[in-house]
């Protein structure tokens, strides 16, 4: 199993980084959404927990930013129905802390408002996991410290302007991806929020 991977970021893309290791090998990794947006800047050196998920139609390596993140996405992708893609939205959409509660207190509706979460997934998560998740007992989440990552109050602020979850998710990659991650290590404030939604917003309105 790869369980990690360390490196110097070579390219960001809308959903996955290239991590160069010093042994010449280039790992292709998909990421959520908040890992993404805190990744530093290209050519800067990364290191990922990783998660290898073999399926009959080829092999994706995933990342998180620590084992707790890595250990909750294994957990996901354990349920009936739940296969990484899934998983992925999940926390890209709530992140470990909240995602991690919105199973155990069962918390049906927020679960089904993940793309490709519906109401009887949803309810298939909280029975299988709800008192599974003992071991993520006072994890913190740096997407959801108070005011929360920008990238995730900037997907919630599309929400309400109408953008479904998965078109406000793509517009900000693109964006985040545009930045070559200099956005990402530093700040949580408004302005930064404000930023994400103006040029996520010209991508939504102007393809």
């Amino acid at each position: 199993m790869i369980a990690r991977v360390s490196g110097r970021l070579a390219a960001k893309d809308a959903d996955r980084v290239m991590i160069d290791t010093t042994g010449g090998v280039g790992y292709e990794v998909v990421v959520p959404l908040g890992v993404m947006e805190r990744l530093p800047a290209v050519g800067a050196a990364v290191s990922l927990a990783t998660e290898l998920v073999v399926r009959e139609d080829g092999w994706a390596l995933y990342g998180f930013e620590d084992d707790t993140g890595r250990r909750f996405f294994q957990r996901l992708i354990g349920v009936t129905g739940i296969g990484p893609k899934i998983a992925i939205a999940l926390l890209s959409a709530l992140g470990v802390e909240r995602g991690v509660r919105a199973v155990k207190e069962r918390n049906i509706a927020l679960l089904a408002s993940v793309p490709g979460i519906g109401k009887k997934t949803a309810e298939r998560l909280a029975l299988e996991l709800a008192d599974k998740l003992g071991e993520f007992e006072g994890t913190v989440d740096a997407s959801i410290v108070p005011g929360g990552g920008a990238a995730e109050a900037a997907l919630h602020a599309l929400e309400r302007l109408g953008y479904s979850t998965v078109e406000a998710d793509r517009a900000l990659r693109q964006t985040l991806a545009a930045d070559g991650g200099s956005g990402g290590a530093g700040g949580k404030t408004g302005s930064d929020t404000e930023a994400l939604v103006r040029r996520a917003l010209q991508l939504l309105t102007h393809g």
